[in-house]
C-alpha cells in the first residue's frame, strides 16, 4: 500500500479544514510499529477535534482519533510481529500524534497493547477510550469501598458513550443504577443496559445548597459544571465519585463541606496517561465481565466519511452510545 485513506485536519490561514485524502506512505510520523487500522471510534474528544471548539490537536496537519484496532504490518520490536492484533487508546494519538481515522498509523511500540482474548477488533472498539474510562470508573470507585447495596449509583450523561458502558457495567456487578439524562427518548435503551431508574439532567444542576439530603452511594460523572457541584451536595458519607468528563462544563463552583463534613472522595479519572500495568488489568476485566450482547446493542458502525457529521451530533450531546468507525469501508 503506496497510499493510504486518512481524514487530515489542516490549518490553511487559521481556518480549521477536514478533509478525506489519500496520503503517501512516507507522511506518516516517526514510530517502531506501522499498524493496518481495521476500526476507530468516535470519541466526544475527536468530536471537539473535528469541530474545533476544543483545543484538542496540538498542530497541524494531523489525522484525528484517539483510539485504534488493527494488525501490525511491521515492526523494528520483538514484543510485536507482523500479524499480531492490537489496540491502541490514549497516549497523545490523535492530539500530538497522528491517530487512527486513517487505514493506517506508525506509533511507538509501548503505546500498544495486544488485542485481549475474547474480543474481537471490532468489538474492541465497541469499548474504546469511553469503554477503557467507565471501566476505569468503576474501579476506582470500588477501590474506594464502593460495594453493592440498597443505595442508588448514579451516572450522570448516561447514555453517551463513556455514560452507556458505565450503567452497563455497574448494572452488570450487582449495582442499583440511576441514570441521569437529558433524554427521555433514551430511557427504554438504558434500560436496557440495566438502568434501574432515571433523574432528568436538570435535577443535579439545580441543587444549590452546599449540602442536601445524601442519596448516593457512588457516582461516575462524564458532564462536570453544575452537575459535579449538585452531586458533591448529595452523596452518602464516605462515598466516592468518579469523574471523567467536562460535556456540562469545566468550572466546578462548591464548598468544602462535602469534603470535611461528609468525606466524599473526589476521583480524577486520567485515560490518556494511564500507566500500562493498570491498562492491562482495565481490558482485561472489559473483556471479562462486559456483556458482549449489550455491547452490540450500544454501537453502531461508520464510515470516515460520515464522522464530520457525526462530530457535530456528539458534541451536541445526541449521539446514543458508541460509533464504531469502519476506516476500510466505502462511504
Amino acid at each position: 500500500m503506496d497510499t493510504f485513506k486518512a481524514l487530515l485536519l489542516e490549518q490553511p490561514d487559521g481556518l480549521l479544514q477536514a478533509s478525506i485524502k489519500q496520503l503517501p506512505l512516507s507522511a506518516l510520523p516517526a514510530g517502531e510499529v506501522l499498524v493496518a487500522i481495521a476500526y476507530a471510534s468516535l470519541n466526544y474528544k475527536d468530536g471537539l477535534a473535528l469541530t474545533g471548539k476544543g483545543k484538542i490537536a496540538r498542530h497541524y496537519p494531523l489525522i484525528p482519533g484517539v483510539d485504534f484496532a488493527g494488525t501490525v504490518k511491521e515492526s523494528q520490536v520483538a514484543t510485536f510481529k507482523p500479524g499480531d492484533q492490537v489496540i491502541l487508546t490514549g497516549w497523545g494519538v490523535g492530539e500530538r500524534h497522528w491517530g487512527g481515522f486513517a487505514q493506517l498509523a506508525r506509533v511507538k511500540a509501548e503505546w500498544l497493547l495486544p488485542l485481549p482474548k475474547g474480543l474481537s477488533l471490532q468489538q474492541a472498539m465497541g469499548f474504546g477510550s469511553a469503554g477503557f474510562t467507565a471501566m476505569q470508573c468503576v474501579l476506582a470507585l470500588e477501590e474506594h469501598g464502593l460495594t453493592p447495596g440498597e443505595r442508588e449509583v448514579v451516572v450522570t450523561g448516561a447514555a453517551g458513550g463513556v455514560g452507556s458502558c458505565a450503567v452497563a457495567l455497574l448494572a452488570q456487578r450487582g449495582y442499583n443504577v440511576v441514570a441521569s439524562t437529558g433524554r427521555p427518548s433514551t430511557h427504554p435503551y438504558l434500560r436496557e443496559l440495566g438502568a434501574k431508574a432515571f433523574l432528568a439532567r436538570e435535577v443535579l444542576a439545580s441543587q444549590k445548597r452546599p449540602l442536601e439530603s445524601e442519596r448516593w452511594a457512588g457516582a461516575v460523572d462524564t458532564v462536570g459544571g453544575t452537575t459535579l457541584a449538585g452531586l458533591l451536595s448529595t452523596m452518602t458519607h464516605g462515598s466516592s465519585i468518579a469523574v471523567c468528563g467536562l460535556a456540562g462544563g469545566s468550572g466546578l463552583e462548591t464548598t468544602v463541606f462535602p469534603f470535611i463534613l461528609r468525606g466524599v472522595n473526589l476521583l480524577g479519572i486520567d485515560s490518556v496517561m494511564c500507566p500500562f500495568p493498570r491498562r492491562q488489568i482495565i481490558w482485561e476485566r472489559l473483556a471479562q465481565d462486559f456483556p458482549l450482547e449489550l455491547l452490540a446493542k450500544m454501537t453502531q458502525i461508520a464510515p470516515l466519511e460520515s464522522l464530520l457529521g457525526l462530530a457535530k451530533t456528539i458534541v451536541d450531546g445526541q449521539i446514543q452510545g458508541r460509533i464504531i468507525v469502519d476506516v476500510n469501508a466505502e462511504g
